[in-house]
């Protein structure tokens, strides 16, 4: 088994990459958005305790299984011990099964994902981005208060690559991350 995770800032590509790898690879996609949509859905309004509930679900079910691996999306604010926490949570589940782990981080700056935020891909399967107004100003309001990008040479794991995608194409991206981890 293999686990991917990809992360990075809002509207960096997480997702569309992750999309663009699960084409020439037999890994699965498992973006963020995939448990936050049905539960704001559900809630009116996003509810972390249920989204981490049906995540854990989700890891646990797919690292039993006999698929090949995994992608998982996420934002990660590198300030908070809590998000290396949740890293390391994720690993735990799968780690019994002999899981070979691999780190993707996903860089551009503010006006290329502001312009990404309301690509037609990302609305489609993002409802609560739709609001584009809303969904902007989350965005600039997120550089302001959380570290999602990390320092240089701040992540210290084994198979990681950090890629500035921002004049990358996804399938581009997609296949260097293949080639690199032989996945």
């Amino acid at each position: 088994m293999k686990l991917l995770f990809i992360i990075g800032d809002a509207a960096v590509g997480k997702m569309t990459v992750g999309q663009a790898l699960t084409k020439i690879t037999d890994l699965r996609l498992f973006h963020n958005h995939m448990t936050i949509e049905p539960v704001i859905e559900i809630f009116g309004r996003y509810d972390g305790k249920t989204i981490s509930e049906m995540r854990d679900v989700i890891f646990k079910n797919y690292a039993a299984s006999d698929n090949y691996g995994m992608i998982f999306t996420l934002m990660m604010d590198f300030n908070l011990p809590s998000e290396w926490a949740y890293l390391e949570h994720v690993k735990g589940i799968f780690k019994p099964y002999g899981t070979e782990f691999y780190y993707v981080e996903l860089i551009a700056p503010q006006d290329i994902r502001l312009k990404r935020n309301v690509s037609e891909n990302r609305l489609k399967n993002k409802a609560s981005k739709r609001d584009i107004a809303i969904s902007n100003q989350r965005l600039i309001d997120d550089d302001k208060n959380h570290r999602c990008v990390s320092y240089e040479g701040e992540i210290a794991f084994d198979n990681y690559l950090r890629i500035d995608n921002s004049d990358k194409e996804p399938d581009e991206v997609a296949r260097l991350i293949k080639d690199t981890f032989d996945l």
